[in-house]
């Protein structure tokens, strides 16, 4: 066990919530609406330091001033997120900080239905997701891609100005230019990782000899090509006001047997492909950060038919597991899959 408790104060629908985790498995049963994904997203958030869904102002019970969230783990500690209708602050540790501290942090694999349409899904919910992954893994991968969307910010409110010439962007592109390389250099390796695991995972879950990988599709190659393009594109980028070349334009294909997926792959192998990538992710958190992750599942048991859903268990049998399932009735918790 690892989450003991969460406690709820205005969140969301919830004006006052308690739930106390079970050793392994715990299930939270009720009608769609009533506010079971609300639960994992103040998981996520005590955890994480960050809604998976929203931001703040969105969270906020309906008429309320504030929200509050409580989580205590099993060897008695506690964080405590509170957000006052303007600012948020957490304290963990006997420590008050307007952002989670990286060692009160906790990693998790969440799994939401609509990941498993991730082979489909849009090249920015793509990197959405990927990005969410990769940051557990590496702090360094957070620090960069913000500092990476921070000066894109900047560079583009001068790219909407009337007058505005290319040595005014320079400090702006320097920016881009490090940033950018060194996330790009990370998305590489992670998906080189992933790869390496990937049909062995798949194999062991669609049990066919079926080949999928994961393809990483990117402009950036080096420093001073990443620089030059910036420079060269500065005109077209001044007529749409926006950056038009960089890292978050990147893109990441789910090839089977050597064809992109999306088009080419039933229903059932794109699923069994999401599986195995989420599999993967608890794997790489272990390995990477020492800790087996919490997983949050919500309601993603009614999109998988039985043998998948047996892989769901078996596969996450040592981590404790938080889901969702909708049945009718009142919400309500209880233990075992």
């Amino acid at each position: 066990m690892i989450v003991r408790k969460i406690k709820l104060n205005n969140f969301r629908s919830h004006e006052s919530f308690a739930l106390e985790c079970q050793d392994q498995t715990t299930t939270i049963i009720g009608e769609n609406g009533c506010g079971k994904t609300s639960i994992l997203e103040a998981i996520y958030e005590a955890m994480r330091g960050k809604s998976f869904r929203a931001v703040d102002k969105e969270i906020v019970r309906r008429g309320a001033e504030f929200y509050r969230v409580e989580l205590e783990y099993c060897d008695g500690r506690k964080t405590v997120v509170v957000f006052d209708g303007q600012k948020k602050e957490f304290l963990a540790e006997d420590k008050k900080s307007r952002r989670l501290l990286k060692k009160s942090q906790y990693p998790i694999v969440l799994f939401e239905p609509d990941d498993l349409h991730l082979v489909g899904a849009s090249p920015t919910s793509r990197r959405s997701y990927f990005d969410r992954v990769f940051g557990q893994l590496s702090e360094n991968y957070n620090s960069s891609l913000a500092k990476y969307n921070k000066a894109l910010r900047q560079r583009n409110e001068l790219l909407k100005e009337e007058f505005v010439r290319p040595e005014d962007l320079f400090s702006w592109d320097i920016l881009l230019v490090k940033y950018g390389t060194e996330i790009a250099e990370l998305r590489e390796k992670y998906v080189q990782k992933i790869n390496q695991r990937f049909t062995e995972v798949y194999h062991s879950i669609a049990d066919n000899e079926d080949e999928v990988s994961l393809d990483y599709i990117s402009e950036i190659t080096t420093e001073s090509d990443f620089l030059t393009k910036l420079e060269q594109s500065f005109q077209r980028d001044f007529l749409l006001g926006h950056t038009s070349f960089g890292i978050h334009h990147d893109n990441y294909d789910f090839i089977f047997n050597q064809v992109k997926a999306n088009g080419s792959a039933s229903r059932g192998e794109v699923r069994s492909s999401v599986l195995a990538l989420k599999f993967i992710e608890a794997e790489m958190i272990l390995q990477v950060l020492g800790k087996r992750p919490v997983v949050l599942l919500d309601d993603v048991f009614s999109e998988l038919d039985d043998t998948r859903q047996q892989c769901l268990v078996k596969n996450f049998t040592d981590n404790q597991v938080i889901l969702t399932s909708v049945a009718s009735g009142e919400l309500s918790c209880n233990s075992g899959l």
